[in-house]
């Protein structure tokens, strides 16, 4: 157990630190957090895995494991509570890079080393910390005090050897006497025995002897279960007993040495008890933990259970099995030692033998298979087999049968089945059989070669032996008379009949340790984490016969630790752990637990002192709801008491108050009531009317809803005859809520008002129906019946009841039906079964008779006048036209590659429609798993890759008609970053950055690139430019002085990439004067160059394909368009246009034609210039894809140019198209720019809110054409225009 820390040996905090405990989603693990907010992507540290208790055997490797997170990176270290981890022999610290495993690794463990131990996770936002204890059980060691002793004990084991020779091993009758019959061959084999009549005999008479011990201490022993190896990793055995004393003491050893135990799940070996079943289990299970385990109660064996831990593995895997419905699916694998059973799990759950399983095994238990009978949709899955430590997995896949026949029908079971080794597998266990048995000849060989020399040789030490020890004996001290009536017999000395036990007590408390020893004559010392201890004023030691008990009264904090008792060289140890649970005062508790009573609107204060270890968690809950700080709730916390004070309270505010106190020890509650009065409410009708006759009016309703927190005391009620304005008042008739008025006149319709009283008030009125005394009143007649629905055995009716009940409740409703053009009415419903619902489905018809209906009430005079008749209808199913009944329907989905994509669409039809699925036009591949029902249909893709990206259409077809809809499913990752960034200054006070493309550009059509920049004065990081389809970009506003950074990012529809970072760009400022050269005359004239030069181009089928690029040169150059060598300018089917400079072409609408190289040359009498791009053409695309290009393009023109003529072209011809209206549009068209001569102005005007604009244009365009068809379609015409 750890030792608790007080508050003043915490550590100090650092000044400008906080320390903000939390706990993790880990139990056991507290995070400190140094810093009120965290930063943006920082974490404080914490526990993933944290290390887990260990009990272990002196003399072996204790390991402690521990994985742990956080953002910066954490440091692990580990303390240990007494004593230090300087030893470098003693202790290993290491890392294990691959797993990411800290791990504290003690070789060849001692005594000493037990202790409790601490991991420290810690970065500069936090640290975690979590505790883990290292028991280590004691190797015996046994010293004699004299040589008398030695020599007795010599010859008592030199005799028991001797006794032991030819003699069956203890271990054999325990695993028997807990075994079950038909283990009885397998345990024979393996200690071998073949005398079965004589093993059966004298098992039955250890049985008697054993079952006479267990008496004495177990009333009823039952269903012992066996050790076995669970799939989690942990072992498990269990067994059901009845205590005749139920403070007896349980005890688990293996191989004969006592193990810990503990009812915490998370040590090495635990117990958990419910009721009479005790579990014991071991977690972690390792090759070590293999031996005999048993259970003992007072010294009596009670369970023993063999654990052995096969070494087996996987000579063949299962592998994936597909198979169709109704069809068996086989998996079979083989392992390299026989086991009879191996466990078998299907979707995390652990299969057996029945009906839908069948577990078989070979005769030379090698071959070990599954079937899964009668596959459904709902098996498929993975399946997992698991042997040992070892164990393998594969998917079942269940295909569906499409067979259009069987559609809606129950498929017939198939005697088929899939999967399976066959043969192969069969061939594999016989090499390994006969691989096994010649392993085993020569074991058994070479075992009865050891033996017999051993034997011989301890013949001959067994004579030496036997010869030292007389004479020995013969020269010692004892007597001759002593030795001949004792003989060699040795006394077995002193022992623990019972253990010391962890004990954990309550400070203020007294804690009591006990063991017990064989002998009363036997005293011992006890000791305190290794230090002797003697009585004094608040420890006692106390003897009582064989039994040593330590008692420390009034436990403080100081008192817990680990506590030990030896004894003749024998020695038990405990941990006695002292906790300060949050406590209450019985009497503060017996008086918070008083109902506290109010009136409405008054305030209601809850008071209670406790004690406790601080920090303590204080919370306060009104039925159940916790109740925080607001107007009406104020809460005042302390350390030693709480206060609640509720202002204001109505009446819904009473319930149970409880207060919940919670610290690290434990949790109390103390619970109260609050009450808060208030006039009731208005009784409840409807009226039930239990006479009405001539002379009396008898009828009883409902109590109030709330009574206020007081019981009724009376109804008050007043009478009014229907037909007089006046009310009588009748006054209280008591607290029953029925009244039986005699004062009535035969025919005449009574209306009461019912108030209900209390000592708080009087409620509001309740006003009941009008009720006739006497004579018969008749319902009115219901509303004509409704067609719901119609089909051919069954028509769906549904009616609204009369607005005239005839004063009392309506007990049912007669219907009946005429077929069109009979005069004759015949009943639906039995005359004695009145319908009881306002809804009913007539079955009684006959397919194609064309039917009308009416319906009449019935109330206790009887049935009332019928309904009009409803609508003629016919009885047949309804054709319905294929129809998506989803709102909101996805058109495109993002998958990320490798998890499962899935589409569900539903739909409504009559009848049965036919379901087909396309992709891109073409049946779906096999990968893809299609689920169809009547109304609804479902597409699966388990694990998408890039080739799943497309158009995935569903097609719902029947008799009526078809519908159709597309979703386009496109399978990416996140995008890898951009290669080096280039910087290049063209032009002063710019810079031109170039970067080499991510490596998924060619394989993501829609990936593009975000430039940020940061300089050296605003020090923030700033978007320069998104979506970008090329590889470089010119910022502007470059500053002399400055220092600038620049990061290029790939995005796409999964994220962002990490960024690609540049140099540091820093253009120097220079100082000086300016001397300005003679002015010479010059020639403008220049020859043709390109500014702007063609760039390769990919685009899609039925795309629209737009080339640029910029030419400069004056005279103005003729420019000639190319493809493959032949002149376009005078071919149709290209938009050829050149605008200042800017030529541009565009493909309307792509082909494969169009495929090759395209050159553009420019011509002045100065000179010819040519620049070259290709055009790769793709598959086809989609109409929207089309449109969104040809906007795409209108962007790049406008983004991208250095002439911003297009852009003052794209507001005076575009605009105006799709807003005619627009005011801003019609001061361009009016205004000076449109005179060519002040086209240079107007470009300096509007160079820096170009890109405004064109934002503003498109969100206009997504108002005004809120459907994507008619926008695309607009800005297609604006484009061809």
């Amino acid at each position: 157990m750890f030792k608790i820390r007080k508050a003043k040996d915490e550590e100090p905090t650092a000044p400008g630190q906080v320390r903000i405990k939390k706990r993790s989603r880990v139990p056991g693990v507290m995070i400190t957090q140094f810093v009120e907010e965290l930063p943006e992507g920082m974490t404080t540290p914490d526990f993933t895995r944290k290390p887990i208790a260990l009990t272990i055997q002196e003399g072996k490797v204790a390991i402690f494991r521990a994985i742990v997170c956080g953002n910066p990176k954490p440091t692990v270290t580990w303390v240990r509570n007494n004593g230090e981890l300087d030893d470098p022999e003693r202790y290993k610290m290491t890392f294990d890079t691959s797993s990411g495993e800290y791990q504290l690794q003690m070789p060849d463990v001692c005594v000493d080393q037990a202790d409790t131990y601490k991991c420290f996770a810690s970065n500069e936002y936090g640290k975690a910390v979590v505790t883990a204890t290292l028991n280590v059980i004691e190797a015996i060691r046994e010293t004699p005090e004299d040589f008398k002793k030695a020599l007795k004990n010599k010859i008592e084991l030199d005799a028991k050897e001797e006794n032991k020779e030819g003699e069956i091993d203890e271990r054999f009758w325990e695993l028997l006497l807990s075994a079950e019959k038909k283990d009885y061959e397998s345990i024979c084999a393996q200690f071998g025995v073949t005398d079965f009549r004589w093993m059966l005999k004298k098992l039955n008479e250890k049985k008697k002897e054993r079952e006479e011990e267990q008496e004495k201490v177990v009333e009823r022993l039952c269903n012992l279960k066996p050790i076995e190896l669970k799939p989690s990793g942990a072992a498990e055995f269990e067994l059901e007993m009845s205590l005749k004393d139920p403070t007896s003491k349980v005890f688990l050893y293996k191989d004969g040495v006592m193990i810990p135990f503990s009812p915490d799940t998370e040590v090495k070996h635990g117990l958990k008890q419910v009721g009479k079943k005790f579990v014991f289990s071991i977690n972690g299970v390792n090759p070590e933990d293999a031996g005999l385990y048993q259970v003992e109660v007072d010294g009596v064996k009670i369970f023993s259970t063999d654990f052995k831990i096969p070494n087996v593995d996987f000579l063949v895997k299962i592998q994936e099995v597909k198979a169709l419905e109704r069809e068996d699916a086989v998996f079979e694998c083989v392992l390299s030692h026989p086991m009879t059973k191996i466990t078998w799990t299907g979707k995390n759950l652990t299969l057996e033998q029945g009906d839908k399983y069948d577990i078989t095994v070979s005769e030379d238990m090698l071959i070990h298979r599954l079937v899964v009978k009668d596959c459904l949709q709902l098996d498929k899955g993975i399946y997992a087999a698991s042997a040992g430590f070892k164990s393998c997995s594969a998917w079942l896949v269940v295909e569906a049968d499409d067979d259009p026949n069987m559609r809606g029908k129950k498929k017939a079971r198939r005697t088929t089945q899939a999967g399976g080794g066959g043969a192969d597998l069969l061939k594999i266990a016989q090499e390994q059989q006969a691989k096994l048995q010649k392993e085993r000849d020569e074991l058994v060989a070479k075992v009865r070669a050891e033996a017999e020399a051993a034997a011989a040789a301890a013949a001959e030490a067994a004579e030496a032996a036997a010869a030292e020890a007389a004479a020995a004996y013969c020269c010692s001290d004892i007597p001759v008379t002593t030795k001949q009536k004792h003989g060699l017999s040795l006394d077995p000395g002193v022992y623990f009949t019972s253990g010391l036990s962890d004990v954990s007590a309550i400070i203020g408390t007294d804690a009591e340790l006990v063991c017990k020893l064989s002998s009363e004559d036997c005293d011992g010392v006890w000791y305190k984490d290794g230090k002797e201890i003697t009585a004094s004023d608040n420890i006692c030691l106390v003897k009582e016969g064989a039994y040593h008990k330590l008692i420390v009264k009034n436990c403080k904090e100081e008192d817990a630790g680990k506590y030990r008792f030896e004894a003749d060289g024998r020695k038990t140890e405990a941990v006695l752990n002292v906790e300060d649970p949050p406590r209450i005062n019985t009497d503060d508790l017996s008086e918070f637990s008083k109902p506290v009573t109010i009136k409405t609107g008054q305030n209601a204060t809850f008071k209670l002192s406790f004690v406790g270890r601080e920090p303590l968690k204080i919370q306060w809950y009104n039925e159940g709801e916790e109740q925080l700080e607001d107007t009406n709730v104020k809460i005042e916390k302390s350390s030693t008491h709480s206060r609640l004070l509720l202002t204001k309270c109505q009446r819904k505010t009473s319930g149970e108050i409880k207060i919940k106190i919670k610290n690290e020890c434990g949790t109390t509650e103390a619970i109260t009531q609050l009450i808060v009065l208030d006039k009731p409410t208005p009784p409840q009708g409807p009226v039930e009317i239990i006479e009405s006759s001539a002379s009396c009016i008898d009828f009883k309703w409902r109590p109030p809803k709330d009574n206020g927190g007081c019981p009724i005391t009376n109804y008050i009620m007043e009478r009014q005859q229907i037909g007089r304005n006046s009310w009588k008042k009748l006054g209280q008739i008591g607290p029953e809520p029925k009244y039986r008025d005699t004062d009535v006149d035969h025919g005449r319709k009574y209306c009461y008002h019912i108030r209900a009283e209390t000592d708080q008030g009087i409620s509001e009125m309740m006003e009941t129906d009008d009720i006739q005394a006497g004579t018969k009143a008749y319902p009115g007649p219901p509303s004509a019946p409704k067609i719901i629905s119609a089909f051919k055995d069954c028509i769906n009716l549904a009616w609204s009841p009369p607005s005239n009940t005839g004063g009392t409740n309506i007990l049912g409703y007669n219907l009946e039906k005429r077929k069109n053009g009979s005069n004759l009415w015949g009943p639906v419903n039995p005359p004695d079964e009145p319908i009881r619902d306002k809804k009913y489905a007539v079955k009684d018809v006959v397919e194609g008779i064309e039917y009308e209906f009416r319906v009449a009430a019935i109330n206790i005079s009887g049935a009332g006048e019928p309904s009009p008749p409803s609508e003629f209808v016919f009885a047949r199913d309804p054709k319905m036209r294929p129809r998506f009944t989803d709102r909101k329907m996805k058109s495109f989905m993002v998958v990320r590659a490798g998890n499962s994509a899935r589409v569900n669409i539903n739909f409504e039809a009559s009848p049965i429609p036919k379901i087909t699925w396309l992709k891109d036009s073409m049946p779906v591949s096999k990968n893809v798993t299609v689920s169809n029902s009547d109304i609804s249909s479902q597409l699966i893709i388990p694990s998408a890759e890039r080739t799943d990206t497309g158009i995935y259409t569903i097609i719902v077809k029947n008799l009526v008609g078809q519908e159709t809809f597309s979703v386009e499913i496109r399978v990416t990752d996140d995008p890898k970053p951009p290669g080096p960034v280039d910087l290049e200054e063209n032009v002063s006070g710019t810079v031109t950055i170039s970067w080499m493309p991510s490596p998924d550009e060619k394989r993501d059509d829609r990936l593009h690139y975000m430039i940020t920049k940061r300089d050296s004065v605003k020090r923030t990081w700033q978007i320069v430019a998104d979506r970008l389809f090329n590889n470089k970009f010119t910022a502007i506003n470059i500053m002399p002085g400055r220092q600038y950074h620049f990061r290029v990012y790939a995005k796409n529809d999964m994220g962002v990439s990490k960024p690609s970072e540049s140099a540091t760009w820093e253009v120097e400022r220079k100082k000086g004067t300016l001397t300005l050269p003679e002015s010479k005359g010059c020639s403008f004239e220049t020859p043709p160059a390109f500014s702007v030069p063609l760039r390769m181009h990919t685009s899609p089928e039925t795309y629209e394909c737009y080339m640029s690029c910029a030419v400069t040169g004056n005279p103005r150059p003729h420019v000639t368009w190319y493809r493959n060598n032949i002149s376009l300018n005078t071919n149709t089917n290209y938009y050829i246009t050149n605008t200042c400079g800017v030529c541009s072409m565009v493909i309307l609408r792509v082909g494969s034609k169009d495929n090759g190289d395209y050159t553009v040359t420019a011509e002045n009498p100065l000179g010819r210039v040519e620049c070259s791009t290709k055009l790769t053409v793709k598959g086809k695309s989609t109409r929207t894809q089309l449109y969104c290009a040809r906007l795409v393009h209108i962007t790049a023109l406008v983004i991208r140019s250095n002439v911003f003529l297009s852009f003052f072209l794209f507001q005076i011809k575009v605009m105006p198209l799709f807003f005619p209206k627009t005011s801003k549009t019609s001061d361009f068209k009016n205004s000076k720019f449109k005179n060519k001569s002040n086209v240079k102005e107007l470009f300096q005007a509007e160079a820096r809110c170009h890109l405004c604009w064109l934002y503003k244009f498109l969100y206009l365009c997504s108002k005004k054409y809120k459907s994507e068809d008619r926008l695309m379609d607009k800005m297609a015409d604006s484009i061809d225009r």
